[in-house]
């Protein structure tokens, strides 16, 4: 991938760049031994704009404007302190046609996230690597268990089947932390695949094979820290790359100090300078140096692996100006281009303070230019929901409707990502002792509230697992994924009958959902739930659909008067499920703990 490197030369990033790009200016990092003292000139000198240097000779930064220069190999001049000269060719690639108008995910998109170590071992020769310090050990829970990048792509098919157009998966970069690397957020080299997933090629690859399925790809991507074993950790560029204490200190995690005018400093500093963990250094990106490779390696890999979307990692854990700049930075390179960002906040007002063109950033003149956040109140409602039985006033499926009643607060709350469960969190199906009815309740509310819906891996399967046991629990390893496998989920053959009950349930679901655009895009109206019964409505011009959820234990006979005004000149409605018919000048019946979905017609 790399061109070749002079041996006075150990590392350039970005590896290469791009022609044509938006900001033609692009800042190259030479590393090596005392490459400082040299000076450093091109052919076309006048296109270097910046050189410079910091109080580590191994390194220096060279910004050049490649507005006038053709996709080619640019010669760097290198001349020693002892007058002898070397080259390092660095090549400029031509851009794929219309790359900064790349379509990105929506809201009629349907995401599957998963985690690669734990999906699928496609290639059992790159389970370890000599240059990586944790080797393969799947007896260990939270060790390497071996999948990969392989494994992801022998089984497209079955994730394609599920009724899924797009594809998050956890970090892929290289993580060489000597333990607990298997989650990839503690990274060590943002340029480099970790060989234990496979290799840059490999991800090429993925992303081919998943646009060929007419699927998308979106890459984690993580701004606020890196991995200790970061090279440029052990030899910082700057002392101020990472924020440094006299002593190590922690983020408080209270991000709410961000927003907060009645904040102290020191509060407020804590949150967004401190480490998230002792391994995970944190980055300073108020340092022009740092903030600038951060928005280039994003943009490196969006060109070089033609993404899709981001997910950003923990995004309001970095400088709130600062990060807001990065994401603008994105987005005028690709305006059509979608980010999400980690928002693990509940409240929904602080929530909405982190997306774009917030009424609530406003107040406060900031604006984080981030087209999506994570709707973690959501979240939480789905994880407590369907064992409220009552449906009292604040209670039960009410608890829904208020979360939705909201939106007002959300300048695009169709653009919200919505999920009942995630890598970090409680496992659903634990949660709710694989009740399959309150799966199916939930998978229906995914699959038509407002927002982008996102499953986690193998939950389509019945997959559970127990947070108290350690976050290995919730990130068990996908059943068939590896040869020794007594049980492979992937083949519906093999599949146990539970299994199956899940699975048929969620792909015939998501496969619906693909085919209305009225879920997609259309409006909502809803009903204050009564008898711990949720009505709402999504329509358009051209379509609308009826869901009734029954959070109730009992069977309920709904009348269909009170939703007149949506129901309007409609008689009858298809169960999307099902294909029943239902007439819609009667009650409808439906038993307790479930969902109908309705098209009307």
């Amino acid at each position: 991938m790399n061109t070749e490197l002079h041996p006075l030369i150990q590392r350039i990033e970005p590896p290469f760049w791009f022609s044509g790009m938006h900001n033609p200016e692009i800042q190259i990092l030479f590393y090596g031994n005392n490459i400082a003292q040299c000076q450093i000139t091109i052919p076309n000198n006048s296109a270097i704009t910046n050189v410079k240097r910091t109080e580590n000779p191994n390194f220096i930064f060279v910004t050049i404007n490649t507005q006038k220069i053709a996709a080619n190999e640019i010669d760097f001049i290198f001349k020693q302190k002892d007058k002898t000269t070397f080259i390092q060719k660095y090549e400029l690639r031509a851009r794929r046609k219309n790359a900064s108008l790349r379509k990105s995910f929506d809201s009629s998109d349907t995401i599957y996230l998963l985690m690669p170590d734990r999906f699928a071992n496609g290639n059992k020769n790159n389970d370890n690597d000599k240059f990586t310090i944790e080797k393969y050990n799947r007896d260990l829970p939270g060790g390497r268990h071996g999948g990969d990048i392989e494994g992801i792509i022998q089984h497209l098919d079955y994730i394609h089947s599920l009724g899924i157009t797009t594809i998050w998966s956890t970090p892929l970069c290289e993580d060489n932390d000597p333990e607990y690397s298997y989650h990839g957020y503690g990274q060590s080299d943002v340029y480099k695949i970790d060989p234990r997933f496979g290799t840059n090629e490999d991800y090429i690859r993925l992303a081919n094979e998943i646009h060929q399925r007419d699927m998308k790809l979106v890459m984690d991507y993580v701004t606020n820290h890196w991995g200790l074993q970061h090279w440029m950790v052990q030899d910082l560029p700057t002392a101020d790359w990472i924020h440094q204490f006299e002593n190590y200190t922690q983020t408080n995690h209270k991000r709410s100090t961000i927003s907060d005018p009645n904040a102290s400093e020191i509060d407020r500093n804590t949150c967004i300078n401190g480490w998230f963990v002792p391994s995970m250094p944190d980055l300073n990106i108020v340092n022009p140096l740092v903030f600038n490779y951060l928005i280039q390696n994003a943009i490196w890999w969006i060109e070089y692996a033609n993404l899709d979307g981001l997910r950003i990692d923990t995004y309001n854990y970095s400088e709130p100006e600062y990060i807001a700049k990065w994401t603008k930075a994105i987005t005028n390179e690709y305006p059509e281009f979608n980010l999400v960002g980690e928002i693990t906040m509940r409240n929904q007002g602080l929530l909405s303070y982190w997306q774009k063109d917030s009424p609530i950033g406003k107040i406060q003149n900031f604006n984080s230019n981030l087209p999506s956040v994570m709707d973690f109140a959501l979240l939480d409602a789905f994880q407590i929901i369907f064992d409220e039985d009552d449906g009292s006033w604040d209670r039960g499926i009410t608890r829904v409707y208020d979360i939705i009643a909201r939106d007002f607060l959300f300048p695009n709350a169709n653009n919200l990502l919505i999920f009942a469960e995630n890598h970090d969190s409680k496992r659903f199906n634990q949660i709710y002792n694989n009740d399959i009815r309150k799966y199916k309740m939930a998978m229906c509310m995914l699959a038509t509230l407002r927002g982008i819906p996102q499953l986690y891996y193998g939950s389509e399967i019945g997959m559970s697992g127990d947070q108290n046991l350690g976050d290995a629990d919730i990130r068990r390893d996908f059943p068939g994924g590896w040869d020794s496998d007594e049980n492979n989920a992937f083949n519906p053959e093999t599949r146990s009958e539970c299994q199956n009950a899940y699975f048929d349930f969620t792909s015939k679901l998501f496969h619906w959902r693909k085919t209305n655009d009225a879920v997609h895009f259309g409006k909502t109206t809803h009903y204050i739930p009564e008898h711990n019964v949720y009505v709402y409505f999504r329509y358009n011009l051209l379509k609308s659909v009826m869901v009734i959820i029954n959070n109730n234990p009992e069977n309920q006979e709904i009348s269909t008067l009170r939703f007149k005004e949506n129901i309007g000149e409609y008689k009858t409605a298809k169960d999307v499920l099902t294909d029943e018919i239902y007439q819609l000048e009667n009650t409808i019946f439906i038993e307790g703990k479930s969902a109908l979905i309705l098209e009307l017609e």
